[in-house]
């Protein structure tokens, strides 16, 4: 079943209107017809079951069906502080991140990062990335749109993680799995939770000093090094069977 988001004001007691480029790509792309089923979700907490009654020029009609609210998400709220890593490796690591339940991705420049964004390529990539985010949210029938943020500095994602109720950074020279299990199950459902994850050389030592004194906990992925777009979807992966109902 096709997935779309609309904004709120467009869903009534018994009908959602489709605008914008959605419409193009439900008439024209899709080549689908009245009477076919869609998911329409509402970016917030509802998922609608819908019939297509009319498809015209600028919008699509949707009859209601069904209202679902428990929808997909997860029992708590997982934000990614990604380094930035070479090539297109963060349209892979977005994707994959907002298909394992992500809320939001705030992208990092670190000491060791080799990748380094003016202000011009940061407005044309973070408009990219979001894209990115909306369709792997409608391909993996999410009720939200998981933000991709600004880039920021380390010392600025650690200030803003202060508003979490707690976060973690996996780090390759931290071994204690004892001690990496007893953070993993502090995490509870309802928190919010940061995960910081280092560039292709990884963490320098000062920025793993600063997020300890803020609070961040350090955590081990095992005794193997994982690459940076792998580092996020391990760790994610296994808060996401933690909180999974």
């Amino acid at each position: 079943m096709h997935h779309f988001f609309t904004d709120e004001s467009h869903i009534g007691d018994k009908y959602i209107t489709i605008t914008g480029n959605d419409v193009n790509h439900i008439k024209n792309v899709l080549r689908m017809k009245q009477g076919e089923e869609l998911l329409i979700s509402n970016g917030v907490d509802k998922d609608y079951y819908c019939k297509i009654e009319d498809i015209s020029e600028d919008e699509v009609k949707a009859e209601i069906l069904n209202i679902d609210e428990d929808g997909s998400e997860l029992d708590a709220e997982f934000y990614l502080f990604q380094c930035l890593p070479k090539g297109d490796k963060m349209e892979l690591i977005i994707q994959k991140a907002v298909e394992l339940g992500v809320k939001e991705i705030i992208p990092v420049s670190s000491k060791r990062a080799i990748v380094k964004l003016d202000d011009k390529k940061a407005v044309s990539k973070v408009k990219r990335w979001n894209s990115i985010s909306e369709s792997a949210a409608k391909q993996s029938k999410r009720i939200i749109i998981p933000s991709v943020k600004e880039p920021m500095s380390f010392k600025e994602a650690v200030k803003y993680s202060e508003c979490l109720d707690m976060s973690i950074i996996p780090y390759e020279h931290y071994r204690d799995m004892k001690e990496t299990r007893q953070v993993i199950d502090k995490i509870q459902p309802g928190m919010k939770v940061g995960i910081f994850i280092g560039p292709e050389g990884g963490f320098d030592e000062s920025e793993v000093l600063m997020a300890v004194e803020a609070g961040i906990e350090r955590v081990s992925l095992g005794r193997r090094i994982l690459r940076t777009e792998t580092a996020g979807m391990t760790i994610l992966s296994v808060l996401m069977f933690k909180m999974e109902r």
